[in-house]
């Protein structure tokens, strides 16, 4: 690679990294995970370079690295995961309505493959078009959308069983309440 490429490379990097960095957030939910995937990605891109004929899809073609790379690590991860009926409760940090929804929102997002997160993920939150997206993962439109209407269902009904775990959550802890409270006057009349 010639030294004005060197130089072209450093300086896509350095006005497109907060972007790429967001889209790699949004493919793995770990912060740590997302800048290693990155770098991954940018080191492969680096060797192909002088490839890209045409530097205005350097975004698409970074963002294909990325998730191929995620696909290769999510195959080669080890199996330690054991499946169970009932999901832990998603912990989130912050009090905002917003940042609480963004965490629930990459909690789910989790129940999905690598396919129908990349779709979901280019579509919605990268907002690319159905074609764009097609062309980024090498799929047909009619694939990208169909992918899409799965991934949206499944998500769907994972935060309607969520929903429906938290209310009977709240029932049960209203009953526990009237059930101390009873127990309570219970033992006033008992002390008089």
């Amino acid at each position: 690679m010639s030294h004005g490429e060197v130089l072209e490379f450093e300086e896509y990097v350095r006005t497109r990294q907060d972007a790429l960095l967001r889209s790699a957030r949004r493919l793995v939910p770990d912060p740590v995970d997302a800048q290693d995937l990155l770098q991954t990605a940018l080191a492969r891109t680096y060797g192909r370079w002088d490839g890209i004929a045409d530097k205005g899809l350097a975004d698409a073609y970074l963002r294909r690295v990325m998730i191929n790379t995620r696909t290769e690590w999510w195959r080669a991860r080890k199996l330690e995961e054991v499946p169970t009926e009932q999901l832990p409760d998603a912990s989130v940090d912050d009090a905002t309505e917003q940042h609480a929804d963004r965490a629930l929102l990459m909690d789910i997002l989790k129940v999905l493959a690598p396919k129908q997160r990349s779709v979901v993920v280019l579509r919605h939150w990268e907002q690319m078009s159905t074609e764009e997206t097609a062309a980024a993962l090498g799929m047909s439109t009619g694939t990208v959308k169909s992918t899409l209407h799965r991934a949206l269902a499944r998500l769907r009904q994972e935060l309607e069983s969520r929903d429906i775990d938290a209310r009977a959550l709240e029932r049960d802890g209203r009953a526990q309440r009237a059930a101390g409270r009873g127990h309570e006057r219970g033992r006033e009349r008992c002390a008089a």
